[in-house]
């Protein structure tokens, strides 16, 4: 159990040393710099969606032959359909744009942009979640190895979150703690979210390879909305593409090594 309580925290735990950026930097990072942890960020998650979770999914049900791709596919669309409407119902701002998405709010800039960032720490926390749930049941082929590979690739990717939703906050005014505590605050829900991951899916053990698949599909979704539009826009794009290779390379030598 220590293991899993371990696994759940260390993802949030890279978001908060990111968000300590604060106290030690006086100014934001660069276009160039933001790009390269934005790709970097991206192609992690990429690769956790195919090696750490469509792929699981799929060999759990390996037994249903050459239909053992259904609840992988139908999982993936669910997590898609899902972050989709938070996406409509959640006002928020990312850090590099001044057009508010979803619907019309009062809320503060700062408030949208931790909002934003919030968005794709829920997939994350969710994945972390399953896996864990995953290795806890001990009918999946989930190894303790393979699930910390997964939740030190997220931690390795938030840590440039962390950073990214604070030190806009401080430049926007706001005062070092409190910028720091609004970058730790938006990766709160990932525990949350893994905790009651793991709850669901420990009561409903053949769901398993939906909720892997369902929590790929959201983090894609994040990913292909988000990301690479935001790393690949204007100068430097190709900075940010070496940084999503290196990303993906890099996780994906964590799933293989660890798992």
């Amino acid at each position: 159990m220590s293991q899993t309580v371990y696994g759940v925290l260390i993802p949030f735990l890279g978001t908060s040393l990111g968000a300590a950026c604060v106290f030690f930097m006086r100014r934001q990072f660069s276009d160039a710099v933001q790009r390269v942890l934005i790709g970097f960020a991206a192609g992690v998650m990429v690769a956790a969606s195919v090696w750490s979770l469509l792929i699981p999914a799929i060999e759990q049900v390996a037994w249903m032959g050459k239909l053992a791709f259904l609840p992988a596919f139908v999982g993936f669309w669910i997590g898609i359909l899902f972050l989709l409407g938070l996406d409509h119902l959640i006002p928020h701002l990312h850090a590099r744009s001044n057009q508010t998405e979803g619907p019309k709010s009062r809320l503060q800039k700062t408030t949208m942009m931790v909002l934003a960032v919030t968005l794709h720490n829920i997939p994350e926390g969710m994945a972390v979640g399953v896996v864990y749930a995953g290795l806890l049941s001990g009918t999946a082929q989930i190894t303790a190895a393979g699930a910390l590979a997964l939740s030190l690739g997220i931690a390795i990717q938030n840590l440039p979150e962390g950073a990214i939703i604070s030190m806009p906050l401080r430049a926007e005014g706001e005062s070092k703690g409190r910028a720091f505590l609004s970058g730790v605050l938006s990766g709160v829900v990932e525990p949350i979210g893994a905790v009651l991951t793991i709850l669901g899916a420990s009561l409903i053990v053949p769901a398993l390879p939906y909720l892997l698949s369902f929590a790929a599909g959201a983090m894609l979704y994040v990913v292909v909305e988000e990301l690479i539009p935001e790393m690949s826009q204007g100068k430097h794009s190709n900075l940010g593409t070496l940084a999503f290779a290196a990303g993906f390379s890099i996780m994906m030598a964590l799933d293989m090594a660890l798992g």
